[in-house]
């Protein structure tokens, strides 16, 4: 693995993380701060290097170190980690 694409899964992970603690602040969500963070960086990992996949305007982010591949790699994991912890959490809730 090379050190552009681990800085690049790092910032997806860590904005993930980030985003699954913003996502877990609904009530209805709530993993606790530790399960938002774990779930976030899932998301986060997983979303973004997906997402890189998918979107072939995305494809070079994960092969490049610039402004713009950061930029896609903090919405793609920000976002994808909000959304896990909110299936997450919804499951949790809904079992309880």
């Amino acid at each position: 693995m090379s050190s552009d694409v681990l800085i690049n899964l790092l910032i997806q992970v860590i904005v993930g993380a980030v985003g699954g603690n913003v996502a877990g602040a609904a009530k209805d969500i709530n993993l606790g701060t530790l399960g938002n963070t774990i779930a976030g960086a899932i998301g986060g990992g997983v979303g973004g290097q997906l997402l890189a996949a998918v979107m072939p305007m995305l494809a070079n982010t994960g092969t490049t170190v610039d402004v713009s591949a950061l930029a896609s790699d903090a919405a793609g994991g920000g976002a994808a980690g909000a959304v896990v912890t909110a299936i997450v959490g919804l499951i949790k809730n809904k079992m309880a």
